[in-house]
């Protein structure tokens, strides 16, 4: 067998086997920082709990905020996947729906399946962000995409003529990025114990209320 057939042969074997791999550092380093939190978790413990060398985490993630950095992403997107939310299906499906009501029942939708997924790390994540410059940079990343996502909601509403009255697109950007902001989230959930189809009821009916324009009643009513 030449060496390059070899080399085409390993490849994907060993593609997936790092892949594999990162999987279990992620799935190890998600345990140890929402247990003890970002300053208290080692690149060290993070190898230890993974079952691997910690020359291994280096190499795949660089630095222990590399390592949180990629975990935020792969919880964020769901998926292994590069294509940041703007691009998913599924968001743009949201920016697509025609119907202002139907459209609110899929931001309140993907907001909980979001949030279910990386609320204990965004909490870890802006704790650490005032003592580590890199997910400082990460935090301030995860605000900004944050609320320029919801401002194409608005766009969207604004375009179909959908929101209240004298609501202008930067104001109704603001309420949607406060009530749909994870904090929220951590509050309603994390200390007084909503479930997370309380939380979603909830912030369907709360941005229906703020943003949409009331539906006239029937003629006849």
């Amino acid at each position: 067998m030449t060496d390059s057939v070899k080399r085409s042969y390993d490849s994907p074997r060993r593609r997936e086997q790092a892949a594999e791999t990162r999987r279990h550092v992620l799935a190890a380093a998600r345990t140890l920082f929402e247990r003890d939190g970002y300053a208290a978790t080692s690149v060290a413990a993070i190898a230890a709990e993974a079952g691997v060398a910690v020359k291994t985490v280096y190499i795949a993630f660089g630095t222990k905020s590399g390592v949180l950095r990629a975990l935020w992403n792969v919880l964020l997107r769901g998926d292994d996947e590069n294509a940041p939310i703007a691009e998913r299906e599924w968001y743009r499906s949201v920016l697509t729906e025609p119907d202002p009501e139907s459209l609110i029942r899929g931001v309140a939708s993907g907001s909980r399946t979001v949030k279910e997924r990386v609320g204990g790390v965004f909490e870890v994540i802006r704790s650490a962000a005032p003592v580590d410059p890199d997910i400082a940079s990460l935090w301030d990343r995860i605000e900004s995409e944050f609320y320029e996502n919801q401002r194409e909601i608005v766009k969207a509403l604004q375009a179909s003529r959908s929101l209240r009255r004298g609501l202008e697109v930067e104001r109704a950007a603001d309420i949607l990025w406060s009530l749909n902001h994870p904090d929220v989230w951590l509050l309603l959930v994390g200390k007084r114990g909503w479930s997370p189809d309380e939380f979603e009821r909830w912030l369907r009916e709360t941005l229906t209320a703020q943003l949409l324009r009331p539906r006239r009643a029937p003629a006849g009513r």
